[in-house]
């Protein structure tokens, strides 16, 4: 198969999910899930256009097993012309999110300059990574950026983002925690904070480490990232 053809079926593959399974893979989903141990649950599994494989999506996890499931392929696939990884590819798209669909009233929000470039950051108070991106922000001009307090590091994260969400300005508090490291006061005990909605939230869309940041094409990107991967991301989207 050329090189465009198998690339062109690939990418067919985000919507072949929401189509019926064949036969063929539906036997194959059958077989693969109790070798995945107690709890697996398979969400698709889709014949690929290489080798012969068969996709196994799991979320937004993506594994490769033959058409008797009889192993399993854990890893990337990779085109050896071109190097274009064509698991990541497939994994991009899935991770994908509706960024409309976001609860922004349930988010810190900040806007500098023009505020054009629109971002999403779920974050822990108790995460160095996140505190390093923070401060990295502040070099970067004409972005809006949305702040959801995800507390998955420690109890002490929510009693952190509890006593910033009920600050009189919650975007002073934060980065005066994050970039200074000046504790919020204490916050009354019957202020509501949406700590149970954004834990909810994270675990919906996958987010297993902080920061998470989220770009309006619905792409995200993990982890602290440099001014240079910032700006090459807005510079792609549409």
């Amino acid at each position: 198969m050329k090189l465009k053809t198998m690339f062109a079926a690939l990418l067919l593959l985000s919507s072949a999910v929401v189509q019926a399974e064949t036969a063929q893979e539906a036997t194959v989903k059958k077989a693969v899930e109790p070798r995945l141990g107690a709890g697996a649950k398979v969400d698709s599994v889709t014949k690929t256009p290489y080798a012969g494989l068969f996709e196994v999506r799991i979320g937004s996890e993506v594994i490769y097993t033959d058409e008797k499931a009889q192993y399993l392929f854990i890893g990337n696939i990779i085109d050896a012309q071109n190097s274009t990884n064509y698991t990541k590819v497939r994994t991009d798209e899935l991770s994908k999110i509706k960024f409309s669909d976001l609860p922004f009233d349930s988010a810190l929000k900040m806007v500098k300059g023009d505020g054009k470039r629109v971002m999403a950051i779920f974050e822990d108070p108790n995460c160095g990574y996140c505190k390093r991106f923070r401060k990295t922000l502040q070099g970067v001009d004409n972005i809006t950026v949305y702040t959801f307090m995800y507390n998955i590091l420690s109890e002490d994260s929510v009693v952190k983002s509890k006593n910033i969400w009920c600050s009189a300005d919650k975007n002073k508090a934060w980065d005066e925690w994050m970039i200074n490291n000046k504790a919020a006061p204490t916050a009354a005990p019957n202020c509501n904070t949406p700590h149970e909605k954004i834990s909810a939230l994270g675990q919906k869309l996958h987010i297993t480490g902080t920061p998470t940041i989220f770009f309006t094409d619905g792409t995200r990107l993990p982890g602290a990232v440099d001014v240079k991967a910032l700006e090459a991301k807005w510079a792609s989207i549409k």
